[in-house]
């Protein structure tokens, strides 16, 4: 490996071979979800405005709803979130004009319930995409999360589903996928819980739940993230308890660049990389104390970029309804981290079948909104529509020889930062993102076993000014382009990818 100087003068390069019989794992859907909160104006203003000029009948801005279409969002994890331990979602159900208005504690907002879950599953129907829906095991329990289910799935006869079919929804939702509270660890959550006491709880609320469905697919709450002081003691308490009823345990991360550290910043996949690791040690040492053959997958369900330093500065009116919350301006600088760290969970897809961007629309969001106005992409937007669209198949094991440099925060880090995905139409898609801000780096990839191959698209995602963004003003001011020079001879793709890129290299035929 080379280290390149910081002038630039050395040559910065990487490699790696692919090999088909050399693979990680199948991508699931999943893996490209986002998520709905009842926060900011996520969903007021954001995918629920009734009387925009392009609101359908049911109050949904259909230019948003294209937006998400073009996103390729496969799962929409609702409704929250901190929001969620404090809801009653008997609010969110029956005739709008009857539903009551709440103090909203978490994000100190009032929620007018307009929009609640049969509104949501009608968004999810447009959308195409999957529910995966959050109990509150915050304020509430076992009855409540038993009598969702049943209000959810149970086609009728009972007291409950016979109230949903009044309610307009004469079908089922058949909602599969299942969250047991949110952040359970977290001080700062509504019915904030010890480990003891969450296990304890999500396990008979998990039972509960499957008598009324035996086929639902549950989530426990695993760490709100790994510098939690409980982080590793909090996994193995609680699956301890649930082993048995549960599918998932979670992770949520989210990072931001400090003081300028733009290089620890461009290597926050490593955190995120070694969370998962630490996650499947966890849950693997608990299978083998329980003598247990099941191998327990992660809902990496709240992952992003979030300038949480910029937080306290936000002093939104109290009370109000959908304030301006949390709504990051997305730079190139994040869209390449958000590549990066969509690049380390596909190179973990045999344990992180579920994972969510949070969130969807204008908070902290791929996709902003102006109340009455344009909706547009921000640049994080392009990275997870490649990722999503390119990135369903078969994950190639990618382990690269690359030039590095020195991260504050990180210690030595490759400059490369890849993957690659074989398709099931004998495509392969090799993401990479260069995390040098001043060197371009020199790929080259052995490819021979992959056949005889060209180079059929090499897109970038990079600006001469890493700060750039887009704007209600300049909308398209960061997109991505395609470069030329990319090819394929004697079974070696070379490719030059620019200072801090995301690269999108496309294979076949």
């Amino acid at each position: 490996m080379r280290n390149p100087t910081e002038s630039g003068s050395a040559t910065a390069t990487a490699s790696f071979t692919l090999h088909p019989d050399f693979a990680v794992g199948e991508v699931h859907p999943h893996l490209f979800g986002s998520f709905v909160e009842h926060m900011g104006r996520c969903v007021y203003t954001g995918i629920y405005e009734p009387g925009h000029p392009t609101a359908d009948e049911d109050g949904l801005r259909t230019d948003v709803l294209e937006l998400i279409r073009e996103l390729g969002v496969t799962l929409v994890r609702y409704p929250g979130g901190n929001f969620v331990s404090g809801y009653r979602w008997e609010d969110g159900v029956g005739p709008a004009e009857e539903r009551p208005r709440r103090l909203e504690q978490a994000w100190r907002a009032v929620e007018t319930n307009q929009f609640g879950l049969s509104e949501f599953m009608n968004f999810t129907r447009k959308t195409g995409v999957d529910p995966m829906m959050a109990v509150n095991l915050g304020t509430r329990g076992v009855e409540e999360a038993r009598q969702l289910v049943e209000y959810s799935n149970h086609p009728g006869g009972t007291e409950l589903s016979e109230l949903r079919r009044t309610h307009g929804d004469d079908k089922p939702f058949d909602i599969r996928l299942w969250c047991l509270g949110n952040e359970m660890d977290g001080p700062w959550q509504i019915g904030h819980k010890t480990a003891e006491e969450y296990g304890r709880l999500a396990a008979e609320t998990a039972k509960a739940m499957r008598l009324v469905d035996p086929d639902l697919r549950l989530v426990a709450c695993g760490s709100s993230h790994s510098g939690m002081p409980t982080f590793g003691h909090w996994e193995e308490t609680v699956l301890g308890h649930t082993w048995e009823y549960v599918d998932y345990i979670s992770c949520h991360a989210y990072y931001q660049e400090f003081d300028g550290d733009v290089d620890s910043f461009l290597a926050s996949a490593v955190n995120m990389e070694h969370f998962i690791e630490s996650v499947v040690a966890g849950s693997d040492h608990v299978a083998a104390k329980l003598q247990s053959s099941k191998k327990l997958m992660i809902s990496f369900d709240e992952w992003n970029v979030w300038y949480q330093s910029r937080q306290p500065d936000e002093k939104p009116e109290p009370w109000s309804v959908a304030p301006r919350l949390i709504e990051d301006n997305y730079t190139v600088t994040d869209a390449v981290v958000v590549g990066s760290l969509l690049i380390a969970l596909l190179r973990h897809c045999d344990r992180v079948t579920a994972a969510c961007l949070a969130q969807l629309v204008n908070v902290i969001a791929p996709i902003m909104t102006e109340p009455g106005g344009p909706a547009w992409r921000q640049s994080s937007f392009y990275p997870f529509a490649d990722a999503a669209k390119h990135g369903r198949g078969r994950v190639l094991r990618v382990e690269p020889t690359s030039s590095t440099h020195e991260t504050a925060k990180y210690g030595e880090v490759d400059l490369l930062h890849a993957t690659a995905v074989q398709g099931e139409d004998g495509t392969t898609t090799v993401f990479a993102v260069n995390r040098s801000t001043t060197d371009e780096l020199e790929l080259a990839v052995d490819v021979r076993n992959l056949g005889d191959v060209r180079v059929l698209e090499h897109r970038v995602l990079a600006d001469a000014d890493r700060h750039a963004s887009n704007t209600l003003a300049e909308p398209d001011r960061v997109r991505p382009t395609t470069r030329e020079g990319s090819a394929v001879a004697e079974g070696r793709l070379t490719a030059v990818l620019p200072p801090l890129s995301w690269n999108v290299l496309r294979l076949g035929g």
